[in-house]
């Protein structure tokens, strides 16, 4: 499992917005299947809402890559 610390200037970034910037998916339409299909965990735990709200600390995991939210 590799593990990747993205860091992001603002308050929070949404799910679906992180797993594009960060190239774990190529657009926007793929993080939303990904997303309401259950195969990204968020802190460990299935989230299925591609607007939520990951802040400093949070973990997103798709398949064996895992981020790690980090403020400049």
């Amino acid at each position: 499992m590799s593990r990747e610390v993205i860091f992001i200037e603002t308050e929070f970034i949404r799910l679906q917005d992180l797993l594009k910037f960060s190239g774990m998916t190529e657009t926007g339409g793929q993080a939303k299947f990904l997303i309401q299909e259950g195969y990204v965990l968020v802190n460990g735990e299935v989230c299925k809402v591609r607007g939520k709200k990951l802040v400093e600390g949070d973990k997103v995991t798709l398949d064996d890559k895992t981020l790690e939210v980090r403020r400049y």
